[in-house]
């Protein structure tokens, strides 16, 4: 059976709360600077996607990092600021298990603050085999900006409760 693929950042503008809620909310966007040239076009989709939805845009706090590893640490430094947060990476697979250490820990790292946490964590890292994979999925035609879908996941989870 032929796989179809569709650009997965397209969604539905109903599922999200209305733009009068969202632009009374903040929201904060973790980026990591390492594959800057990813993970700055994944921030670039998110900020995007959450103006265009009604957040005011000196609503949206964005910090930088060194890499993914400390997505951790500066999300749980926003916790209780923020009404959701948006962890942005992108760990690509090298020669060496390295990249299985950093992938572990940041996602063990979002599932600590998701649980015990009061605000939503996003994880919008990519972990790819290659560079190809990784600008595939930061701004392709097909597969969109998995930045894109951090923010609308985002606005979704900030609003689940109320």
């Amino acid at each position: 059976m032929a796989t179809t693929l569709h650009n997965l950042s397209e969604f539905d503008p109903n599922q999200l709360p209305e733009a009068s809620v969202l632009r009374k909310q903040r929201y904060a966007i973790v980026v990591a600077d390492w594959n800057s040239q990813i993970t700055y076009a994944l921030a670039d989709g998110a900020i995007k996607t959450l103006l265009g939805a009604g957040v005011v845009e000196d609503n949206i706090i964005v910090k930088h990092v060194p890499g993914a590893v400390e997505l951790t640490y500066a999300s749980a430094k926003l916790m209780g600021q923020v009404d959701a947060i948006i962890m942005i990476g992108c760990v690509i697979r090298g020669g060496t298990p390295h990249f299985d250490y950093v992938c572990s820990s940041v996602t063990q790292g979002m599932t600590e603050l998701n649980l015990h946490g009061k605000t939503p964590v996003i994880f919008s890292v990519l972990t790819t085999n290659n560079m190809e994979e990784a600008q595939q999925r930061a701004n392709d035609k097909l597969l969109g900006n998995k930045g894109v879908e951090g923010a609308v996941a985002a606005m979704r989870m900030a609003n689940m409760w109320l």
